[in-house]
């Protein structure tokens, strides 16, 4: 019982610091950083933040296990953080969120693929009415923002795929692996590139600073608690979420999400219409489906 409950703590309280995320990436793009800058500040945020208070458990990596390691950092962080980066600056943080609620159906859907799960048809009528939701949800954005282009939704997607690719990765190849050393092994390898995309993006500080709004936080403030507890802290915690729990359970995280940043939405006026919203209770709708025994 103790285990059941705290996966379901540990569930909420991703869904809140992820859901969080989107506004603080858009704190730090209004606040003068491209998506690139952001995206390498904060991988280098968390590199150091866990290389700092737990660096030592790069020793206890099996060499076996590095290749998996390098793998899941790509695909659950490198490529994930960027995506999102470049899409938030075309699209909203509630639309942003809500279409990363198709990683629980691309868990299952590579899962079966590559990982031995197995498809039902109401798993499949669930991915098709997740699929409606999503064209919905895009066309209301596109139609009350006419001057962003949306085909940046596509970068989402393929993140949601890249996440479900990492959570069947991880609960095959490392389930034996402590989430910490799993976490600090994806961020040590991911340091040196984002430093290399900060060199050649440019590293301003007084540029940024002079375009930040109207609350005289230095941007990188937001990108620096991004980084450490939106992505360090979190990483670590959903990776034993992925341990004591199954696949399709941890990316159900996902669902919760959109929740948390459409509030987010609400408060900083990124403004949400009813087609957005009927298009996220379709989303969720598909994924009720899919996943109910």
């Amino acid at each position: 019982m103790g285990n059941k409950n705290s996966k379901w703590f540990i569930l909420l309280i991703l869904a809140v610091v992820w859901g969080s995320s989107f506004i603080l990436m858009k704190k730090g793009l209004d606040g003068g950083m491209n998506a690139y800058q952001l995206g390498a500040y904060r991988i280098i945020f968390t590199s150091a933040f866990l290389l700092l208070i737990a660096g030592k458990e790069l020793f206890k990596i099996n060499s076996t296990k590095i290749k998996y390691i390098f793998l899941a950092g790509l695909l659950g962080n490198f490529f994930p953080i960027f995506l999102f980066a470049l899409a938030q600056t075309q699209i909203s943080s509630s639309i942003s969120s809500t279409l990363n609620s198709f990683t629980p159906l691309n868990t299952l859907i590579i899962g079966s693929i590559f990982f031995g799960l197995t498809f039902s048809r109401k798993q499949i009528l669930g991915l098709l009415i997740g699929i409606a939701g999503c064209l919905l949800l895009v066309y209301a954005g596109a139609s009350g923002n006419p001057s962003k282009n949306y085909w940046y939704a596509l970068l989402v997607i393929v993140a949601s795929w890249c996440y479900a690719s990492n959570i069947n990765l991880v609960k095959k190849y490392l389930s034996d692996v402590s989430p910490l050393a799993i976490t600090v092994g994806n961020f040590a390898f991911l340091l040196l590139p984002a430093i290399g995309i900060l060199l050649y993006n440019g590293f301003d500080f007084q540029t940024i600073h002079q375009v930040a709004d109207g609350y005289n936080i230095y941007p990188l403030f937001y990108v620096a608690i991004l980084g450490i507890v939106g992505t360090g802290l979190a990483n670590i915690y959903f990776y034993r979420l992925i341990q004591m729990s199954s696949p399709i359970f941890a990316s159900n995280v996902t669902y919760l999400i959109p929740v948390v940043a459409t509030i987010w939405s609400v408060i900083f006026n990124e403004g949400v219409t009813l087609l957005q919203v009927a298009g996220t209770v379709i989303i969720l709708f598909g994924v009720y489906i899919t996943n109910r025994k």
